[in-house]
């Protein structure tokens, strides 16, 4: 992780801003922590590490991700499926 300090933090300060940003999203990875000292006050601001995530859609009546799974049978319900088309602007819909 790296931590970017602003003024005179002391290393209580820190570990204090670092608790209470863990605790707020603890299932959550700090990547940046950057520490300003503003008067009396501290500006904490922080950035976690990115989720990765699969896009998942309903095809034939299924919530999958990728056809890989499917037998031969499922791909060509898939293959023979009508798309629908969606209107791209909406004036198109007017006529």
């Amino acid at each position: 992780m790296e931590i970017k300090i602003e003024g005179q933090v002391s290393e209580e300060e820190k570990e204090y801003c670092l608790k209470q940003i863990q605790e707020k999203n603890p299932d959550k990875i700090i990547t940046s922590l950057t520490i300003k000292q503003d008067g009396d006050y501290l500006d904490c601001s922080y950035h976690y590490q990115e989720k990765n995530f699969e896009r998942i859609r309903r095809i034939t009546g299924y919530l999958v991700g990728t056809l890989d799974r499917f037998n031969n049978a499922k791909k060509a319900e898939v293959h023979d499926r009508v798309k629908h088309n969606r209107y791209s602007d909406a004036s198109e819909l007017a006529n």
